[in-house]
């Protein structure tokens, strides 16, 4: 008999990064339970309740009894709906086939990240990231080659910068639009110029269209709608978390080629196997329906946005890019960085983000997280007054 003294972990275990955002996140929520009053600005989902015509279509299936399991890759009649929506809103056709329902977009990337990419792979991340692509590419055994991109452009990739980071090993690029955590979107002259490169150099795009219903001034365009040869290397990833205030019930799903759909429903197959049966039902109703409840969050956000954005530029020391989608403010820091605030030297964002929460009782997601120490990012989904109480907060704190 063998005894081990000490249980090793697998090493890819050593590869995982803690969330800092579900760290502040839940820092700040241990303060409040300790009956502190904390703003928070670390949200990454609406403060709008779910539609009540998407509940009912719910609490429906319930009562007919749709509690049991289904097809892994999701039922036969959500995924219509979801050729359906990507037919009218993105102008891209997939048959049912090419199209997989998961646990969340989350898990739709964590699927299509596990099936495209493998070890000596290259995957090219544009910085400011979302914390959960760096953690998949280097769970999958990939290497991610990480492109800073730059305020003066937009946090955009540039074609030059694009095209001098592909090389023979390049697997795939990760594009988010509207971005997380900057809410920049790409224009559709800037996705073109993308698919053309991708389309002569032959890597995947992994494209996180997730937000694409948040946007405030200008359109959204799918990067898999510029021709059949960029849509055969493009796996779109989306979902009702944001655009229907559903982030609980937990789905998303993506389209592509139909060998990578099938791969990746071979892995959920053996991993979380079907989403559940009842959020099927609800995404079917949410995807069906009517955008009014949609149309009120947009116009709520963006009040929210312009009053934040304003009011940021107005505090020494920061400066903040006006977002034109999602819901996150990215302010840049830069001129705080090497002052003392409350007594404590600001080195970067996680100094700053801690002086924040102990000082100011107010949570915000340090830059560092997203591969951009020189800023911090605050979401607008709170209430306006949390919005104006916190911003106030902040600025008496920055100006002591």
């Amino acid at each position: 008999m063998f005894k081990r003294k000490n249980m090793k972990l697998a090493k890819r275990t050593g590869l995982i990064s803690p969330s800092p955002t579900l760290a502040i996140t839940a820092k700040a929520k241990q303060m409040k339970a300790q009956g502190i009053d904390v703003i928070g600005f670390g949200a990454g989902e609406p403060d709008f309740d779910t539609p009540l015509y998407i509940k009912e279509a719910a609490k429906v299936s319930i009562d007919a009894g749709f509690t049991k399991y289904t097809p892994t890759s999701g039922t036969e009649e959500l995924k219509k709906a979801v050729c359906q929506k990507l037919r009218q809103d993105n102008s891209l056709e997939y048959e049912t086939s090419q199209v997989i329902i998961s646990c969340g977009a989350k898990h739709s990337l964590f699927n299509a990240i596990m099936c495209a990419c493998d070890k000596g792979d290259e995957v090219i991340l544009p910085s400011p990231y979302w914390v959960t692509y760096l953690e998949q590419i280097k769970l999958s055994g990939a290497k991610p080659v990480i492109i800073e991109t730059e305020e003066k452009h937009g946090f955009k990739l540039l074609h030059k910068t694009l095209r001098h980071a592909v090389t023979p090993r390049t697997k795939c690029l990760i594009l988010n639009s509207p971005a997380n955590p900057t809410g920049m979107v790409y224009s559709k002259d800037e996705l073109r110029t993308i698919a053309e490169l991708a389309v002569k150099n032959g890597f995947l795009v992994i494209s996180d269209e997730v937000y694409e219903k948040l946007i405030y001034e200008g359109t959204h365009t799918s990067i898999a709608s510029f021709g059949k040869e960029i849509k055969d290397l493009t796996i779109v990833i989306n979902g009702v978390s944001k655009s229907y205030s559903m982030t609980g019930w937990r789905i998303g799903y993506a389209a592509g080629p139909k060998n990578i759909i099938s791969a990746m429903a071979n892995l959920q197959d053996h991993s979380t196997s079907n989403p559940a049966s009842i959020s099927q039902k609800a995404a079917l109703a949410a995807l069906a329906g009517k955008d009014a409840d949609l149309h009120k969050m947009v116009a709520e956000f963006k009040a929210r946005r312009d009053y934040m954005v304003d009011k940021l530029n107005l505090i020494p020391g920061l400066s903040c890019l006006k977002p034109q989608g999602a819901f996150y403010a990215f302010p840049n820091i830069s001129k705080l960085i090497g002052r003392k605030i409350r007594g404590q030297k600001i080195t970067g964002s996680m100094s700053l983000t801690e002086v924040l929460l102990n000082e100011a009782k107010v949570a915000v997601i340090p830059g560092l997280a997203f591969g951009a120490d020189r800023y911090i990012r605050l979401s607008y989904a709170t209430s306006m007054d949390n919005i104006k109480e916190g911003l106030k907060r902040i600025e008496e704190t920055i100006k002591a």
